[in-house]
This record gives structure tokens, C-alpha cells and sequence, in this order.
């Protein structure tokens, strides 16, 4: 088998994405209004046409989207189809964390709640095919939600989903329901989430520990004088 037939094909598609781009840096705006993002081929026919290389499919993905965006804004781009190609780049390399990156900190950086959402569920649905990899952009989806949405609810959901399902992750990440917690004063909650933190076994640093328990002592005290 040539060996060298998928790197002519990738070299060809590189190149067209790169005469795409040169074109519209020396082509003058048009006064019409911006082409609409189209919706991703699916994942298969890219596989495909890149002749089986999946991780070099998924790059060309994320160079055409940003290529695309480059001189719209934002607020201006389908947001399903965003997520559309998201998820076919993430579809075709797995291991990339590129997709899930861009989503939380480049296209949900929108000043639209709508769109924000559309992003946070991207992450949400990725994050629940592979939670050990995926758990940063999990976290920063909690933390986008309880900040810039003000959801609560949907900010515990997702920092609940860290706690439950990525147990390797760092000791920060698996407390943020906690913190949502107690800003909900969802004393008794906290409450819980403390004690199953500390009696899961998958917290071994003395000061995480340490921590802990004079968290759950003052929320104890918290709800004691909450029931006088």
C-alpha cells in the first residue's frame, strides 16, 4: 500500500484551506451579508476522504471552522452547526482536546445565553463518553454556568457530574458542588457531597482532608443554628 497517498490527499486539502484563507485576507468584504456556516459533513465521509486518518481529518475540521469565523462575529454564526463541527472533529480524534477547548473558551464566550448553552452541551455530551479525559472542560462548564449564566442548578448538574464520574480528577474539580452548594444554601447537600468526599477513599492529601472536615464542621454549625 502507498503509504504516501494520504499525506498527498491531506497536503491537498491543506492546500485549499490555505488558498481559501489567502483569498479572503487580499479579497475586499463583499457588501452582502456573510455566508452562513454550513452544516458538517458527517464524520464517515471525512474519515474517508482522508483516507482513514482520523486525527488529520479533525485538524482540517478546526482550521476550517476558525477560517470561517475569522471575520464574523460571534453572535452572527449558527450555533448548531458550530456544534455540528465540534463534534464531528471530536468524533474523528477522540484522544484532541481542541474541540471541547474551543467550545468553552472560544464559542462560549458569546454574550448570548442561547449560544452559551448550545456550548455547555457540547461539553456535557462529551464529557459523559469519557470522563477521565474530559473532566477540565466539564469543570470550566460549571463554572461558565454558576458565573456568566447564573444557572445553579445547571452549574451543580456538571459540577456533580466531576464529583460522581471522574474520580482521578483533582481534589478542586470534585469540590465544586460543594461551593455551588453552599452558594444555593443548600446546607444539608453540602453537607452529603462533604461527607461522601471524604469517605470515598479518592481524597488522600492530609490537607484536602483537613480541609474538609472544618468545611463540614461549620456547615454542621451552619445548619444547627439554621434549626433554632
Amino acid at each position: 500500500m502507498d503509504r504516501r497517498a494520504p499525506v498527498r490527499v491531506n497536503a491537498l486539502l491543506i492546500g485549499a484551506l490555505v488558498a481559501q484563507c489567502a483569498l479572503h485576507a487580499i479579497v475586499p468584504a463583499p457588501a452582502a451579508p456573510a455566508p452562513l456556516l454550513p452544516a458538517p459533513p458527517p464524520a464517515a465521509a471525512l474519515r474517508l476522504a482522508s483516507l482513514g486518518d482520523g486525527p488529520a481529518a479533525a485538524r482540517l475540521v478546526m482550521l476550517y471552522l476558525h477560517a470561517f469565523d475569522a471575520g464574523i462575529p460571534l453572535r452572527e454564526l449558527d450555533y448548531g452547526h458550530v456544534a455540528g463541527w465540534l463534534e464531528v472533529a471530536l468524533a474523528l480524534d477522540p484522544r484532541s482536546r481542541q474541540p471541547l477547548q474551543a467550545a468553552a473558551q472560544v464559542y462560549a464566550a458569546v454574550a448570548d445565553p442561547v449560544r452559551v448553552r448550545i456550548m455547555l452541551g457540547v461539553v456535557e455530551r462529551a464529557f459523559a463518553a469519557d470522563p477521565a479525559r474530559r473532566w477540565p472542560e466539564m469543570a470550566q462548564a460549571a463554572v461558565i454556568a454558576r458565573h456568566r449564566l447564573h444557572d445553579m442548578a445547571l452549574a451543580r448538574r456538571y459540577a456533580r457530574a466531576v464529583r460522581l464520574h471522574a474520580p482521578a480528577a483533582p481534589p478542586w474539580a470534585r469540590q465544586l458542588e460543594l461551593f455551588i452548594l453552599q452558594d444555593m444554601s443548600e446546607l444539608d447537600s453540602a453537607r452529603a457531597v462533604a461527607g461522601a468526599l471524604l469517605s470515598d477513599g479518592t481524597i488522600t492529601d492530609p490537607n484536602e482532608i483537613r480541609f474538609l472536615e472544618r468545611r463540614l464542621r461549620e456547615l454542621e454549625r451552619a445548619d444547627a443554628r439554621e434549626q433554632r
